[in-house]
């Protein structure tokens, strides 16, 4: 789990990323980056019912963006709030194929 410092929370702040945040796609994740130069980086992640009907569902993919994102963290070099959006083919992805995408994702954005 990712520490609250280094959480994207409010619907203000998902609405200001969405709304002026460069937009970074792979096959089964969308990654919406606002880069900011004051404040820790920042992360949100939305699984909507989509992806699927089951909240169990939805809550696994959460766990499993939220460590991949955890282990890239310590690489990151500046602030940003991010939106990491799962699309619905993000079901039947393994942990190992989700934490690829995030970190090339994060490349695309230069992120890391």
């Amino acid at each position: 789990m990712l520490s609250k410092t280094n959480r994207l929370r409010g619907k203000k702040d998902f609405e200001e990323v969405f709304k002026t945040g460069d937009t970074y796609r792979s096959a089964f994740l969308t990654l919406r980056v606002l880069k900011n130069s004051s404040g820790p980086v920042r992360f949100g992640f939305v699984v909507s019912t989509k992806v699927s009907k089951s909240a169990v569902v939805r809550n696994k993919i959460k766990r499993r963006l939220s460590e991949s994102v955890r282990s890239l963290l310590l690489k990151k070099k500046t602030g940003a709030d991010v939106a990491v959006i799962a699309l619905p083919s993000a079901e039947k992805k393994g942990f190992s194929e989700i934490n690829e995408a995030v970190e090339s994702l994060f490349k695309k954005a230069r992120l890391i």
